[in-house]
């Protein structure tokens, strides 16, 4: 069996050491990876996660049986969708799905739609909207950015 495993972090680092003590001995594929996982899979550092045309290209011709997708932006642009659409198979959630974590926004919305409790909130577009929502709030307030920001997009204002 042959995995792609796409992305380069501590995530995708301990998928690749797990699936590396499989007893089916699967031969590994990092796109990009980094030094830590090149000691157990081949590294891919041309192969960009987020370029789903190349990714599908690149796991048809290789033929890679499973494709395992770690970080969000891949998800978000569709890259399971498309391996899918290739008949090859892939473990994350499609685009649709992937919304709820590339969409701040949008999780929330479905959230209330969906009668799940959250935190009340309201969507800003400019400083002054940003302004007048946080006047009209009680402290501590938390913004966060929408879209992706690789854990990094929220500040707790006390």
């Amino acid at each position: 069996m042959k995995i792609l495993v796409l992305g380069g972090g501590g995530r995708e680092h301990a998928i690749v050491n797990a699936l590396a003590r499989s007893p089916q001995q699967p031969e590994l594929l990092c796109a990009p990876g980094n030094p830590g996982i090149a000691a157990s899979a081949r590294c891919l550092p041309d192969l960009d996660p987020v370029d789903t045309a190349a990714v599908t290209d690149f796991a048809r011709d290789e033929g890679v049986d499973l494709v395992v997708v770690g970080p969000e932006a891949p998800l978000v642009a569709g890259v399971v969708d498309a391996l899918n659409e290739a008949g090859i198979a892939a473990f994350g959630p499609g685009r649709e799905a992937a919304r709820l974590e590339g969409s701040k926004a949008f999780a929330k919305q479905a959230m209330e739609e969906a009668g799940v409790p959250t935190a009340g909130y309201s969507v800003v577009r400019d400083r002054d909207g940003a302004l007048d929502a946080i006047a009209s709030s009680s402290f501590p307030v938390v913004l966060k950015a929408d879209g992706l920001a690789a854990g990094k997009g929220v500040l707790i204002c006390l």
